[in-house]
C-alpha cells in the first residue's frame, strides 16, 4: 500500500520543466521581396547575390514563409518575403519566432524599385530617409472625380486628395528612418561604383527633360513609397510625390517606389511594441530597375528597363553589403550603439 501511495505521488509531482534552447542573437536581417529560382546557381534576383558572395551558407525553415531562410556564420540572416501583401505575413512569421532574438537586430531592406526621373536615374541606388505607405486609400475612377481633383485617390478619413487623412487601424502610413543611422550608411557607400552599360545608357536618353534621370548610376537619399498596386505613368507619379509630400508634412520627397517597405516597417513598428525589435535600427536600400513612367517614343505600359533589374540586383548588393560587413565588425560597439554620420 505505502509502495502504491509513493508511485502515485511521483505520477502526481509536477514534471521538471524541458531545457529551452537559448534564442540565437541576430546581428542584421537582410530582407529581399523574392528570388528568381533557386537561391544559387541560376540567374540571380534579389537574394541570391547575398546567398552566395556573403554568404548566407545555413538554411532554417521558418512557418508561414515559403521560402527558408538563410543563416550566416557571423550572426546574419537573411529572408525572401515574398512580393507585395505576401511580405507583411512573412515578416511577422519571422519576428514571432522564438528561435531566434532580434532585439539588437539591425534590419537592412534590400531590393529593386521604380524611380522617379526628377530624383535619380535607372540603376542608381537611394538609401530611404522616409517609407510611405500607400496603400489606405478610396479610390474613385479618374473619369468621375469631382470637378478640381487631380486624381481619384484619397486618404482614409479625408474627405479629399488635399488632405492627409490617416491609416489609424490599417497602417501607421509614414516612418521617418533614423536619420543617423541612415546617414552613416549613405556617407559609407556613397562613392561605390555601380554597374552602368548601353543598355542603361539608351534608358535615361528618353528623359531629356530631367536632369537627375540623366545622370550615370549613383547612390543618394530620398523617400520609399510602397504600395501592392504596381502603378506606372506621368500622372500616378505626380500622385506619388504629392502623397509623399501630404504624409510626411513636407519633410520627404519621393524617389522610389517599391511594394514591401510598408509592410515591413508596419510590422516592425507593431513589433517593436512588444520590445521584440528596436525600430531605430531599420534601413532601406532601393535600386532603379526601371522608373516610374517610359521614356520618349514609348507607348504607356508597364514594363522592366532592359538590363535594369539585372543592374539594380547588383547594385543592391554592392551598396548592402559593406554596410552589413561594418554593423557585424563593429558589433562590440554597435550592439548597444547606433551608427551615427560624420559632422
Amino acid at each position: 500500500m505505502l509502495r502504491l501511495v509513493a508511485v502515485i505521488a511521483c505520477l502526481l509531482a509536477p514534471l521538471p520543466a524541458l531545457a529551452q534552447a537559448k534564442p540565437i542573437p541576430i546581428k542584421v536581417v537582410v530582407i529581399a521581396a523574392f528570388e528568381i529560382g533557386a537561391d544559387t546557381g541560376d540567374k540571380p534576383g534579389e537574394f541570391q547575390h547575398w546567398v552566395e558572395r556573403y554568404p548566407l551558407n545555413q538554411t532554417v525553415k521558418i512557418p508561414g514563409v515559403e521560402r527558408p531562410a538563410r543563416l550566416s556564420n557571423d550572426g546574419v540572416l537573411g529572408i525572401t518575403t515574398g512580393m507585395f501583401g505576401r511580405a507583411r505575413g512573412s515578416m511577422a512569421a519571422l519576428l514571432a519566432d522564438p528561435r531566434f532574438d532580434f532585439s539588437r537586430s539591425y534590419f537592412l531592406m534590400a531590393g529593386i524599385a521604380g524611380v522617379d526621373p526628377k530624383a535619380g536615374s535607372i540603376g542608381s541606388v537611394a538609401w530611404s530617409d522616409w517609407v510611405v505607405d500607400g496603400d489606405p486609400v478610396y479610390e474613385i475612377d479618374d473619369r468621375e472625380i469631382t470637378p478640381g481633383w487631380p486624381w481619384g485617390l484619397y486618404a482614409f478619413n479625408a474627405s479629399g486628395p488635399a488632405e492627409k487623412g490617416s491609416g489609424e487601424g490599417a497602417s501607421g502610413m509614414a516612418w521617418r528612418l533614423d536619420p543617423g543611422l541612415t546617414q552613416w550608411a549613405y556617407q559609407l557607400t556613397r562613392d561605390t561604383r555601380l554597374p552602368d552599360g548601353s543598355k542603361l545608357a539608351a534608358e535615361r536618353a528618353g528623359f531629356r527633360a530631367e536632369a537627375a534621370a540623366q545622370k550615370p548610376p549613383h547612390v543618394f537619399v530620398g523617400a520609399s513609397l510602397a504600395t501592392v498596386r504596381f502603378w506606372h505613368g506621368v500622372r500616378r507619379t505626380q500622385w506619388a510625390r504629392e502623397w509623399v509630400r501630404l504624409q510626411t508634412d513636407g519633410a520627404g520627397a519621393f524617389a522610389m517606389s517599391d511594394g514591401e517597405d510598408q509592410a515591413v516597417l508596419d510590422t516592425l513598428n507593431l513589433f517593436a511594441r512588444d520590445g521584440r525589435v528596436d525600430p531605430r535600427r531599420v534601413l532601406v536600400l532601393r535600386a532603379a530597375s526601371n522608373y516610374t513612367w517610359p521614356g520618349e517614343g514609348k507607348p504607356m505600359r508597364i514594363e522592366f528597363a532592359d538590363g535594369g533589374s539585372d543592374a539594380g540586383f547588383e547594385a543592391a548588393y554592392l551598396v548592402g553589403a559593406p554596410v552589413v560587413r561594418a554593423l557585424v565588425a563593429g558589433w562590440p560597439t554597435y550592439e548597444t550603439t547606433l551608427p551615427k554620420a560624420r559632422p
